[in-house]
Order: C-alpha cells, then structure tokens, then sequence
C-alpha cells in the first residue's frame, strides 16, 4: 500500500532545489511567480542556482539542500529546478527517515526519475510533471495539470491514439520516467517494482540503437513479462548513429512488446516536450487503449 502526501491548500509554503543541473535565475524567478499565483509562500535552496560542471553546486551542496527541504517540516512539497544530470550522485547518501514519518510531494522529471524511484522502493507516492526550468515552455494545460495534482484534484488525461497502438484496458500502480534512466537503475537496491504495474517511458536525444538496448534488457530481464501495460510518452530528438537504423521509435518498442499482449500506447503527453501533463507514480490508474484514443484514468480516492 503507497502513502500518498497530503495535497496543498493556499498558504502552505513550498521548496525550489537543484539537485541535478545548474539552472539560471531568471527559471526561477518565473516559477516563484507562477507558484505564488497559486497562492503558494516559496523558498529556495541556498544553492539553488548554483554551477559546478554540469552540476548545480558540488555533490555536498545539492545535498545538503535536499536534505534541508526533506526535514523540513513547514514545507509541503519540492520542486526540483530542472533535469540534466546529477541526482544518481547523492540519492544513496540522503536520510529519509523523517520525510517518510511525514511525507511531501517531490515533483519533476527526467533525471528526478531517479527521486521517484527511490520514494517508490519506501512506498510513498510522487509526482512527474513540469518542472520550473520549464514553466515557460510548457503548456497552459500542463500547467494547470501540475496545480489541479497538487491540490487534490487529479484529472484523468486522454489524448489521440497511434496507428502504433496496441487496443486494450488495464490497470495497475503507475511507475516509470526517463526510459534512460530506469536502465542506468538496473539493478540497484531501489529499482521499481514493476509487477502489476502501468509502466510509463519517455527519453530525449536518444540514438535509436540505444532505445532498442534498453527495451531488450526491458524484455530479457523479464520486466515487461511482468507489467500491465506500457505508456510511451515523448521520445523527443530521436538520433542515428553513424549506421542508420532502419526502424522508427514507435517500430523498436512495438517489435518488443509483441510477445506481450498488453496494452500498448504512444504519444501519452508526458516527457519534454509542450504537453507535460502531471502524472503520480505510486497510485492506481486505469489504461484505455481505444481506436480513437487514449484513457489514463486515476483509480485511487482521495
């Protein structure tokens, strides 16, 4: 059984951290903005624009700011600035032991899947959706999707189905993210649990062997034997490598769900690009794959 996170009501104060890539000022100036307009108080990490590399700040920093908002009681939920790479470096050395006696929403994507992973494996409930890097870019309805999760009204999401598509309903525990990262977690001690589950995938800037090498591990290590259904989301950017791979994105994942006979589904409105609708992996959702579209329902009552 998941333990969802109290949703938000005006007043409660929220946390803006970086804890993967460095990210400028002016992100967060308009998500503070934004956050305020829903009648939020917003903070920030000490180090939240911060730049060391490709980091927002040294191991130590991004650390100490994420454990400042997990223990922090007053703080109802946390925004990680943006994606990029970083939080595979310090999840191991976090303490949870006071966020899981009373539990917040941790909210993002892309590297954040390895946040929600980790929540995941303590049976907690999180939420993938815009991030403030990308506040300014995302739809209105994304947007909205990410305010409506956050305060308890969790809507489904329907969107146009593919030829791709495979028809079916099924429902499960929602888990999943950034396809790339759900392969680099392979293995650890707080790797989802996929049985049973609805399994979202979603990656960016990707060569096309490479989505192939992690469906097959997907598929030989028995994780797709053992899941409801699959959800691909935004498979943005896709490359070639120097020899050209003769199959499409939507061609790769279809050929290795074959043996499966579950519901299939492309072009779910998650991952990064405009439609980033927020998503909570943890709780119960319900799969329509249909001719003329697609269903993902929430189960769960709040």
């Amino acid at each position: 059984m998941f333990t969802v996170p109290d949703f938000l009501q005006q007043g409660d104060r929220v946390a803006i951290v970086s804890p993967s890539g460095p990210i400028e000022i002016e992100y967060i100036h308009k998500a503070v903005s934004v956050l305020e307009s829903w009648g939020l108080q917003v903070c920030l990490g000490k180090h939240v624009c911060h730049k060391y590399g490709v980091f927002a700040g040294t191991d130590a920093q991004r650390l100490a700011d994420f454990q400042e908002v997990l223990d922090n009681d007053s703080i109802k939920a946390v925004f990680c600035s943006r994606g990029g790479y970083g939080a595979i470096r310090i999840v191991q050395n976090l303490d949870f032991t006071k966020y899981v006696q009373k539990p917040k929403w941790i909210i993002g994507f892309s590297d954040i899947t390895v946040f929600h992973a980790k929540i995941s494996s303590l049976h907690i409930a999180s939420m993938h959706a815009a991030m403030p890097k990308n506040f300014s870019t995302v739809t209105s309805q994304s947007l909205e999707s990410l305010q409506q999760a956050l305060f308890g009204n969790v809507q489904p999401i329907r969107w146009q189905s593919s030829s791709f598509n495979t028809l079916g309903t099924a429902r499960g525990r929602l888990t999943g993210g950034n396809l790339s990262m759900l392969y680099s977690l392979r293995g650890l001690s707080f790797e989802y649990d996929y049985s049973g589950t609805l399994l979202f995938i979603e990656d960016l800037n990707e060569y096309l062997y490479h989505i192939d090498r992690m469906m097959q591990n997907l598929k030989l290590s028995g994780i797709l034997s053992r899941i409801a259904g699959l959800i691909v989301g935004g498979m943005s950017g896709m490359k070639q490598g120097v020899d050209v791979y003769n199959a499409s994105v939507e061609a790769i994942i279809s050929e290795v769900l074959v043996p499966y006979n579950i519901p299939l589904c492309f072009n779910a409105p998650t991952g990064h690009e405009s439609d980033n609708m927020a998503l909570i992996p943890g709780i119960e959702y319900q799969l329509q794959v249909q001719s003329n579209n697609v269903v993902l329902q929430p189960l769960t009552v709040f």
